[in-house]
């Protein structure tokens, strides 16, 4: 296959990725394999980088891709079969040293060793998790610090315990690399990099993000404010321009003939609206308003006041907690759940009590510049929905809506209530950070 050729398929697949890389940035990186040439790969993974990306989160996915369509090498490992042992013990001497070209020889040892599975047909390949699980190289710290401390032992050994850490989450993405490059060799570099490559993090469902992913929405939290900032400054902007002052108009036309070219408006002076926040604290949509509070605290300059309210069983206001949390945004969810007062008795969703505590409490929260975002899966555990207090909220808003982190397909199934609540405020799916930032964009007042 020419390089030409390979480029044009590596750029359609990180477009299935939602990279956005169109006919301009593929000629810019024509460009640069054209000055570049093919001889340094890292040379050309990183041009190619600067050529095509163009958003912060994407480079995850980039490489990824990368790997699948400029592979290191081709076919298994060279060397002989080795067992288990053998490879722990090499790996040992390996990161001990930090030895980067040792590592990678080893990650496609391993993978040709204990990654295979499948007798060769469709539904063999190799896999990433099935070596990681045997080879255990997170099991592998202590023997690795105690071969440096008998080399040095005057070492510091807890800068070189976290660097040891690096190293190995390092090995085990080379791991995971070579598995996919593997497979790739016998589905197809088009399937391998459609099902087994990550999606960037903007893209990623909230109620299914592990540890990593969420810590990298929390990274995305800054930069993603300060993009939205710029879009709702521009909103204000065009906004301002009212309906046409037909006096200003008439007296100005009087220039030109009694032709009114340049119209007069009356320019509208709109405040900043107010924001408040109601929060579904409860199991895997914590995450999800864990990373909408933070999103909204970033973006308190657009408006005049934001309060924040959290609740599983019960409502408690959080809002110092937020504004606290944005310093350590890693534990704001455990901050609001020991801090505030959430649960009553088991600890489950109660939107029936939650709404009513709302609106006996707190509903002077909500006035008529005051927009209202409701943030939960709308799952109430069998309970009644308690549409009245919803609507005693919703009565008092200027605006309310209702982000759902599920499906739409699975509103109103098992325990959900999404439809009965929506007869009363308006409901959005929001899965990801993407539809996040999008709906805040076009929701939130100006």
């Amino acid at each position: 296959m020419s390089v030409p050729t390979r480029l044009v398929e590596f750029v359609e697949a990180l477009r299935d990725h939602s990279i956005l890389a169109g006919p301009g940035e593929t000629i810019d990186a024509a460009r640069v394999l054209a000055v570049l040439g093919m001889d340094d790969r890292e040379q050309v993974r990183e041009g190619l980088a600067a050529a095509l990306l163009r958003r912060s989160g994407q480079r995850v996915v980039f490489d990824q891709v990368f790997d699948l369509y400029f592979p290191s090498s081709m076919g298994g490992a060279p060397d002989e079969p080795q067992d288990v042992e053998s490879l722990r013990s090499q790996l040992v001497d390996a990161l001990a040293t930090g030895s980067a070209e040792q590592q990678q020889a080893l990650a496609r040892a391993a993978v040709d060793a204990l990654g295979q599975f499948g007798q060769g047909g469709t539904g063999s390949g190799w896999s990433a998790y099935q070596t990681l699980q045997r080879l255990r190289p997170e099991t592998l710290l202590v023997r690795i610090l105690a071969a440096l401390r008998a080399d040095d032992p005057g070492f510091l050994a807890d800068v070189r315990r976290n660097e040891i850490r690096r190293q190995i989450d390092g090995f085990r993405r080379m791991v995971e690399s070579e598995a996919r490059r593997r497979t790739a060799e016998l589905r197809g570099r088009e399937t391998v990099s459609r099902n087994a490559v990550a999606q960037p993090s903007d893209r990623v469902d909230f109620l299914t993000a592990g540890r990593a992913q969420l810590a990298e929405m929390r990274r995305a939290i800054y930069p993603l404010s300060r993009k939205l900032a710029t879009r709702l400054a521009a909103r204000r902007r065009r906004t301002r321009r009212g309906e046409i002052d037909l006096r200003r108009t008439l007296r100005r036309s009087i220039a030109t003939g009694g032709v009114p070219i340049k119209p007069a408006y009356r320019h509208r002076r709109p405040g900043r609206p107010e924001l408040v926040l109601l929060c579904d604290m409860s199991g895997s949509v914590a995450g999800f308003a864990n990373f909408t509070l933070l999103l909204t605290q970033a973006l308190r300059d657009q408006f005049s006041k934001v309060r924040a309210f959290a609740f599983v069983e019960t409502t408690d206001e959080v809002t110092h907690l937020v504004k606290a949390g944005a310093e350590n945004p890693a534990g704001l969810a455990t901050r609001i759940h020991r801090e505030a007062k959430l649960t009553r008795w088991d600890g489950h969703s109660d939107y029936t009590h939650s709404l009513q505590v709302f609106a006996d409490e707190w509903l002077d929260a909500v006035g008529p510049r005051t927009s209202v975002l409701v943030l939960g899966d709308a799952r109430n555990n069998g309970g009644d929905p308690n549409l009245a207090a919803l609507r005693r909220i919703v009565g008092n808003a200027r605006r309310a809506y209702w982000l759902n982190p599920e499906p739409e397909r699975l509103w109103s199934t098992g325990d959900s209530l999404a439809h009965e609540y929506a007869k009363v405020v308006e409901m959005y799916e929001c899965r990801t950070v993407h539809q996040l930032s999008e709906l805040i964009t076009r929701l939130l007042p100006i």
